[in-house]
C-alpha cells in the first residue's frame, strides 16, 4: 500500500507556481524540496487541500481561481498615504515600502501612484486576483 499525505502531516514536495499564460513564479524543482507542516499556516489552505490525499511519488498540476488562491483583489486594501507619513526617500511607482503598524508590526504595500502630496499604496498581495497553475510532486510524509 502506498502513503499518502494526510491532514496535519509534515509533508515534503517540490512545487511550482506560476501564471495560467506559464509566467514562472516560483519553483523548488531545480533546488531543495519545501518540507511544511499541513495545518500551521505555511502554505495557503486552498493548496493544503489538493495535496492531502496525494500519494508519495506522484506529481499532479491544478488550476486555481482566485478566490482559491491568493484571494481577490479587494479594493479596500487599496489606501491613500500622504507624504508627510511617509520616509523622506526617493520613491518610485510600482516599488514596495514596508510600513509600521501601532502594535510593532511590519507589512509591505505596492506603490501603485504617487505625487507631491500622497501616494496610492495598494496591500494586497501582489498575486491576489490572479489565477494561477499549482504543480506539485510529493516526495515524503511522516
Amino acid at each position: 500500500m502506498s502513503q499518502t499525505v494526510a491532514a496535519n502531516s509534515l509533508v515534503t514536495l517540490h512545487y511550482r507556481i506560476t501564471l495560467p499564460n506559464g509566467q514562472p513564479l516560483i519553483s523548488t524543482f531545480d533546488a531543495t524540496p519545501a518540507t511544511l507542516q499541513l495545518g500551521a499556516g505555511e502554505m495557503l489552505p486552498g493548496m493544503e487541500q489538493l495535496i492531502i490525499g496525494l500519494e508519495i511519488g506522484s506529481n499532479h498540476v491544478f488550476e486555481l481561481e482566485p478566490e482559491n488562491a491568493f484571494g481577490p483583489h479587494r479594493p479596500e486594501l487599496m489606501e491613500r498615504v500622504k507624504r508627510e507619513h511617509m520616509p523622506n526617500e526617493e520613491i518610485e511607482p510600482m516599488s514596495i515600502m514596508e510600513f509600521t503598524a501601532p502594535d510593532g508590526s511590519r507589512y509591505s504595500g505596492l506603490v501603485r501612484e504617487i505625487d507631491a502630496q500622497s501616494a496610492l499604496i495598494d496591500f494586497n498581495h501582489p498575486l491576489a486576483g490572479k489565477s494561477i497553475r499549482f504543480e506539485v510532486k510529493i516526495v515524503g510524509t511522516s
